[in-house]
């Protein structure tokens, strides 16, 4: 991250599908909704009473992009953390516009209500293996002997 950027961490549900596009130079992006809906509990009502929404227009790029067009779906509640960037624009009458996003560095599926199953896509060029030397390599699950990472 770069001085001066903002970093937002937001916990909702993905309003739609995810719609993944490819720019003219090939690099995936995704774009998709993520509503936040604040919950309180009152307990004059004894029940618990859903806040105002608030709706972050997300963009995530390259392998990002395409893990989370593969892996969410409408409803999918996630956790996700990122930069917010503003996006100015002229409509073809003139009009000055602007719009905030959330450019996401990582995403995930939240726990709080639910199980998945992770599916690990290795990716890097070397049909899926791990690389060689590489301590966390979980193709028999147990690490060769003296490559224990040091913690």
């Amino acid at each position: 991250m770069s001085f001066g950027e903002t970093p937002i961490t937001i916990i909702g549900n993905l309003t739609a599908d995810p719609e993944l596009k490819f720019t003219a130079s090939g690099q995936a992006l995704a774009k998709f909704t993520v509503a936040s809906t604040p919950r309180t509990f009152d307990r004059e009502a004894n029940q618990w009473k859903d806040g105002t929404s608030t709706f972050f227009r997300c963009a995530a790029w390259r392998a990002l992009a395409e893990h989370v067009a593969d892996s969410l779906g409408k409803g999918s509640r996630v956790v996700l953390s990122g930069r917010i960037r503003q996006h100015d624009w002229q409509t073809p009458e003139g009009e000055n516009r602007s719009m905030l996003a959330v450019e996401v560095d990582e995403i995930g599926a939240s726990l709080r209500f639910t199980t998945v199953t992770i599916n690990a896509k290795r990716t890097g060029g070397n049909g899926g293996a791990a690389p060689s030397g590489d301590p966390w390599n979980t193709g028999d699950n147990r690490p060769e002997q003296g490559n224990e990472p040091p913690f």
